[in-house]
């Protein structure tokens, strides 16, 4: 009884065993300098698990080590910018092509964290890949990542392994990845060109303002004359600006900062902005198509993946990228787990189009709703690229008018005098 009592003593519970396990897991990224057999000066960075397996693997490529020391860390916070969705998109594609072509996953995962410019990309690579070693599923080692990878692409990636479809399910998550971002481009870029341009104007505007009409009013001072009503709007305007531009600076980041907080925190104003884009001409448009592009998008890839359709739905109820569409997934989802159909629930909430509705329920009678869902998605996600382009050919004059109008008017202004003065003279 003794030896048994002893032996359940120094049985290791379930937590010494998960500790023991992540301390196995823990890779060290190492900076070490060496010779190799030419006697020739070499240097590297590489991630191990220790120095002194790092200098057994030197050792074994006929490398010489006469330094290893620990990569010293930032001074200010994590080395490496935020890992971008791009980043994301590229890794997908790159690993579902190294699946496809027979590299193991281990070796994949390797060959591209080390390609990585980005070395917070490359540490959680190289993470994954350790994890994979310990036992770990992929989708497993991902999931430590929620923010890179999402439940949507977990769940995908599960299902290809729980299929033995893999490589298949790969390819088809780095379609998905890549025609996401691409229309996520488009959309910032028909938000970003005119606010860019604006943004510009604005910011003549105040130099103008601050530091030229100034040097126009101490000359205007000098001829003693009256000065016309609309340069003395500006001469106004420059003075308040030039007496209280700390206090509008304040005004203006304190409610650009205050209207992004109250969006993050309150559900409501959310839906009133979001609803608000919604109806504006064009803009409005595009985010519509786009949301609608991402829904077909996202629920063709899970279907096909073999994701039961409810379970879907709820992946994708926050992938459209509008909290309206969102919730409008979530009530599809909702009528189709008590038994209807999937047109039926779109149909029941106003913001599919009716040949969407269509589609999708010939796809539902066909058995081919995931490629009815492509076929939707690719539609739409080419008529995103024509509004962005229709968007970008209104705006051009109709911004250059506003820019002419707002400098053109303060140069008049500003020589307006001038022209006066000319013409007593003559």
């Amino acid at each position: 009884m003794a030896p048994a009592a002893t032996t359940a003593r120094n049985k290791p519970n379930a937590a010494q065993v998960g500790r023991a396990r992540a301390e196995v897991n823990q890779t060290v990224t190492f900076v070490w300098y060496g010779t190799d057999a030419r006697g020739k000066k070499l240097k590297g960075e590489e991630v191990a698990k220790s120095a002194t397996l790092l200098k057994a693997d030197l050792r074994r490529r006929g490398i010489n080590a006469t330094t290893i020391k620990p990569k010293p860390k930032p001074l200010f916070g994590s080395a490496g910018r935020t890992i971008k969705p791009r980043e994301i998109a590229v890794f997908s594609r790159q690993i579902a092509v190294m699946m496809s072509a027979g590299v193991p996953m281990v070796q994949g995962l390797d060959i591209i964290a080390n390609g990585q410019a980005n070395p917070r990309m490359k540490n959680m690579l190289l993470d994954v890949k350790t994890n994979i070693e310990g036992g770990a599923s992929l989708a497993e080692s991902m999931r430590k990542y929620p923010v890179q990878f999402d439940e949507l692409y977990t769940n995908l990636v599960k299902a290809g392994e729980t299929a033995g479809v893999l490589d298949t399910v790969l390819d088809t998550v780095a379609t998905y990845k890549e025609n996401i971002e691409a229309i996520k481009g488009k959309v910032k870029k028909a938000m970003f060109y005119p606010a860019a341009v604006l943004a510009v104007a604005f910011i003549v505007t105040l130099i103008l303002l601050i530091f030229v009409i100034p040097q126009f009013e101490s000359v205007f001072a000098n001829f003693g004359a009256k000065l016309p009503a609309f340069t003395l709007l500006y001469v106004n305007l420059s003075r308040f600006v030039t007496q209280h531009w700390l206090i509008m600076l304040v005004i203006m980041a304190g409610t650009i900062g205050g209207i992004m907080l109250v969006y993050k925190r309150s559900p409501k104003f959310a839906r009133f902005i979001a609803r608000a884009s919604l109806k504006i001409p064009i803009v409005g448009q595009i985010l519509t198509q786009s949301a609608i592009a991402r829904f077909a998008r996202t629920l063709g890839v899970t279907f096909k993946a073999g994701v039961p359709l409810v379970e879907a739905l709820d992946s994708v109820s926050t992938a459209t990228g509008s909290p309206i569409y969102n919730e409008a997934v979530k009530k599809i989802r909702d009528d189709v787990a008590v038994g209807h159909q999937l047109q039926f629930a779109m149909k029941q909430t106003g913001l599919f189009p009716n040949m969407v509705v269509q589609m999708v329920g010939i796809g539902e009678e066909a058995g081919a709703l995931d490629t009815m869902l492509f076929k939707v998605a690719e539609f739409y996600e080419q008529e995103v690229n024509n509004a962005v382009d229709a968007l970008s050919s209104l705006l051009e004059p109709f911004i250059m008018v506003i820019i002419g109008i707002v400098v053109g008017g303060m140069v008049v202004a500003m020589y307006l005098p001038i022209f006066q003065l000319g013409n007593v003279v003559g």
